[in-house]
C-alpha cells in the first residue's frame, strides 16, 4: 500500500534538508560533541539523517531535489573543487589508482556470477526464474550500473530484457546495497590513517597532494568580499551553463550520428555535463581564476557536495529493502566479494584506502558518488574521482554484458539468451 508523505511541498522538503545539514554542522562545531564526531564523521550523518526523513514518511522519496543537486550543484562543485588542482601532483599519484579502479571493475564482473552461484546452492528459488522473469537478467543490469552508471544499466536492460517487476526490484537492490557501502566508505575516510596502517599502505603521494593544496590555500587565503562570492558563483554556474548547453548538443548528435557510442555513455547528456564541467575546471586551474581558492572556491564546492550527499540519502528507502530480503542478500554478497578482492589487492600493492574507496565508487556510483567519496578524504581530491568515473562509463556496458553472460551460464535458465 502506497503511503503519502506528511510533507510533499518540495520547497519545505528542501528547507528541511538544509536545516538538518546546518544542524549537523552546528553540532560538529560544538566542543561538547567533539568525542561523538571523532567517531562518526559529519559527512556520514549528512547522508544518513536525511534518509530518516524518507523512511519515517515525513518527506517523499521521489522529489526533484536530487535531480537539481546532481545536474546543477554537482557540476558547479566539480568546477570549484578542480579550479585549484595541481595537475602535476594528481598525475604523480601513480599507477596504484588505476590498478585499484580496474580491480574494482573486475571484482564487480565476477562478483555477480559468484554471488548467484553461492545463493543457488543455499536457496535456488531466490535466484531462479525463466525468461524475462529470470533473476539473472535483472542482476545483469546492476553489473552495468555498478561498473558505469545509469546509462550503462539502461543499455543492459535493453540487451537482456528483464521484466518490469524484476527490473524495479533490482533498482532497489542497486540503490540500497550501494548506499550502505557508501556509508562504510565515508566512515572509513574519517579514519583513513588507521585503515592505511592496517593495509600497510604507502600513502605519501596522497598526503603530498593534500599538503600542496593546503599550502596553496594558506598562501592565497584572504577574507572574502561580496564581490569575491559573486565571482565564485559566476564562474561555477557559468561553467554549468556551458556544460548543459554542450550536453544538449552533443548527446543528441551522438544518438543520431553514432548510436553505437551509447556503450561509452556518449549519448547521455549527464555524461557530457560532468566531463565538460571537470574539463572547464581543469582549464581554469591554469589561469588566474585559480586564486579564487583563496576566497573560498572549494568551500562553496563542498557546500554543494554536502547538499548532494543529503539528497542521495533521501533516496534510500530502507522499507523497500526489507520487502526484498533475498535479493538484497544476493546484492550484499556480491558487494562483499567486491570489497574482499579490493582489500586483498590493496594489501598486495600497498595501496592507500583512498585509492580503494575512490576506485570502488568510480565504478559503483559513477560521477555522482566518486567525487563525494574522494572529497571525504580532502576536497582537492574530488577531480580524481571524476576522472576515474569516466573510465567506468566507458567500460560499464561491456563489463556488465560479460558479467551477464556468466550469470546466464550459471543460472540454468532454459530460455534463449536474447529474448525477442
Amino acid at each position: 500500500m502506497e503511503h503519502t508523505a506528511l510533507i510533499t511541498n518540495e520547497a519545505v522538503v528542501f528547507g528541511l534538508l538544509m536545516a538538518v545539514l546546518g544542524g549537523i554542522f552546528w553540532a560538529a562545531s560544538e566542543p561538547r560533541f567533539k568525542k561523538f564526531f571523532s567517531i562518526v564523521p559529519a559527512l556520514l550523518l549528512c547522508y544518513f539523517v536525511p534518509s530518516l526523513l524518507t523512511n519515517t514518511g515525513l518527506v517523499p522519496k521521489d522529489t526533484n531535489i536530487y535531480f537539481i543537486a546532481s545536474r546543477y550543484l554537482l557540476p558547479a562543485s566539480l568546477v570549484l573543487l578542480t579550479i585549484s588542482i595541481d595537475l602535476k601532483a594528481v598525475i604523480g599519484l601513480g599507477p596504484k589508482a588505476l590498478i585499484m579502479f580496474f580491480t574494482a571493475t573486475f571484482s564487480v564482473i565476477i562478483g555477480g556470477p559468484l554471488a548467484l552461484l553461492i545463493v543457488s546452492w543455499i536457496s535456488p528459488e531466490t535466484v531462479g526464474g525463466v525468461g524475462a522473469e529470470a533473476v539473472w537478467r535483472g542482476f545483469s543490469t546492476i553489473a552495468g550500473s555498478w561498473i558505469g552508471g545509469g546509462a550503462n544499466q539502461a543499455a543492459l536492460y535493453e540487451v537482456f530484457k528483464p521484466s518490469e517487476s524484476i527490473y524495479s526490484a533490482m533498482i532497489t537492490v542497486d540503490v540500497v546495497v550501494a548506499e550502505i557501502w557508501m556509508a562504510v566508505i565515508l566512515l572509513g575516510a574519517a579514519k583513513s590513517d588507521r585503515v592505511d596502517a592496517w593495509l600497510k599502505a604507502d600513502n605519501r603521494s596522497v598526503k603530498e597532494l593534500q599538503e600542496k593544496m593546503e599550502d596553496f590555500l594558506k598562501r592565497t587565503a584572504k577574507i572574502p568580499t561580496l564581490a569575491d562570492a559573486m565571482k565564485i558563483l559566476g564562474v561555477a554556474f557559468g561553467a554549468v551553463a556551458i556544460s548543459h548547453a554542450a550536453g544538449d548538443f552533443l548527446a543528441p548528435w551522438f544518438t543520431e550520428h553514432a548510436p553505437y557510442t551509447a556503450n561509452f555513455s556518449f549519448t547521455s547528456d549527464f555524461f557530457w555535463i560532468v566531463i565538460i564541467a571537470t574539463t572547464l575546471g581543469l582549464l581554469l586551474s591554469l589561469t588566474p581564476a585559480r586564486n579564487l581558492e583563496g576566497v573560498g572556491a572549494s568551500r562553496w564546492g563542498s557546500v554543494f557536495i554536502y547538499i548532494l550527499v543529503g539528497s542521495i540519502g533521501m533516496k534510500m528507502d530502507l522499507m523497500e529493502a526489507l520487502s526484498q530480503p533475498g535479493l538484497i542478500g544476493v546484492g550484499a554478497l556480491w558487494m562483499t566479494i567486491h570489497v574482499l578482492i579490493l582489500v586483498l589487492v590493496a594489501r598486495l600493492i600497498r595501496a592507500p584506502f583512498f585509492f580503494l574507496a575512490v576506485g570502488s565508487k568510480a565504478n559503483i556510483g559513477g560521477a555522482a558518488s566518486a567525487p563525494v567519496a574522494a572529497a571525504a578524504f580532502h576536497p582537492s581530491l574530488a577531480p580524481v574521482g571524476v576522472l576515474l568515473a569516466v573510465l567506468g562509463y566507458a567500460l560499464g556496458t561491456y563489463g556488465g554484458w560479460l558479467s551477464g553472460l556468466m550469470m546466464y551460464a550459471i543460472s540454468g535458465d532454459p530460455s534463449p539468451l536474447m529474448l525477442p
